[in-house]
């Protein structure tokens, strides 16, 4: 085991450096993994591009990264679950265990969750990380390494399609055809649900929404959603964008419900009337909870193909390029960080 690791640093913003640091020790319950792939995702580019996410502000340096699949290498004491040479997926978060939302189930509202290159808790931009053993899952030969760390994303999906009541039968409205839009499309897909109409404005993604499972696309860019006449019992706003979240809010039928699940502004316009008229549930969601045995099967049963989400590869040493080739490259769906490249 070597003594030192390479990690990537997010210094501050527009600022990612490397450097050497000692690999850790895994503690009690803990494992040591050796990190084999890493998806990044907009929140690490928004502490790139920003250094802070709402109340969460880069106060130090701070390693991002919260997609990973790895190789168990060593137990710390107590630690039994797994064993050396394992591959596995990781749950990001730790939750304390004890909060009234932990005990009630819903860990991911934990308010002192520990997660993942979230100040100020280091993510997986690294060669090791140690984890708490019950968030480690093992991963099937089925499954290639990228895909065991989109598993992270793919728990999004499922968790939304969950909090949906996404079924056989559903028909369901997915706006934006990023990573998380497509993830849950296929999710919903997979939940039995007849019609999944995916929107965006660029075309290569409408495209690949096609290929992955999507029943119609409309391009919001040439045609207004309201000319689709698709009346969605379900919407999964994975967008971020307020104007298109209020447009789509107004197709959903009577007694639908609609998931908020991308993040672009703190504030959105929310068409109250229709609303209240079709009494629509409207909810946020937050991370996941209880996912990753779900979203393994899914991603193993090719249900949901997490493959074809991965466009582009960086090492360690290219992370800035990484967080950035979105802007210099508009057919990037997801980038992938391999530590050993």
């Amino acid at each position: 085991m070597p003594e030192a690791m390479t990690v990537s640093v997010l210094n501050g913003v527009h600022d990612v450096t490397t450097e050497q640091r000692p690999v850790p020790v895994p503690g009690p319950g803990e494992v040591l993994v050796r990190v084999l792939a890493v998806g990044t995702c907009g929140s690490d580019v928004h502490y790139y591009e920003h250094g802070r996410i709402g109340d969460f502000v880069v106060q130090r340096p701070l390693v991002l990264g919260h997609e990973p699949s790895g190789v168990v290498v060593a137990n710390g004491p107590g630690a039994t679950l797994h064993e050396p040479g394992t591959r596995v997926s990781l749950e990001p978060g730790v939750p304390c265990s004890r909060c009234a939302q932990c005990r009630r189930g819903r860990y991911n509202l934990c308010p002192d969750m520990r997660f993942f290159g979230t100040p100020p808790i280091d993510g997986a931009f690294c060669e090791y990380v140690v984890l708490r053993e019950e968030f480690v899952y093992p991963v099937p030969d089925a499954l290639s390494d990228e895909a065991a760390g989109l598993l992270e994303p793919l728990s999004v999906g499922v968790w939304a399609c969950r909090k949906a009541r996404v079924g056989p039968g559903s028909r369901v409205l997915v706006t934006g055809a990023g990573p998380i839009g497509l993830v849950a499309a296929q999710t919903a897909r997979a939940f039995g649900a007849t019609e999944v109409v995916v929107t965006d404005v660029n075309a290569k993604r409408l495209r690949l929404a096609a290929e992955l499972g999507a029943t119609a696309t409309v391009d919001v860019g040439t045609t207004s959603l309201a000319d689709s006449g698709f009346e969605p019992d379900v919407l999964l706003e994975c967008s971020g964008v307020p104007s298109a979240t209020g447009e789509a809010v107004r197709r959903v039928g009577r007694a639908g419900r609609v998931v908020l699940i991308g993040m672009g502004g703190d504030e959105i316009p929310l068409p109250l009337a229709h609303v209240q008229g079709f009494e629509l549930e409207v909810t946020g969601t937050f991370r996941y909870a209880n996912t990753w045995p779900d979203a393994i099967a899914l991603a193993a049963s090719r249900e949901v193909d997490l493959d074809r989400l991965v466009t582009h590869r960086f090492g360690l040493g290219e992370v800035e390029q990484a967080l950035t080739v979105s802007g210099r490259d508009d057919s990037v769906i997801k980038a992938v960080v391999l530590p050993d490249a």
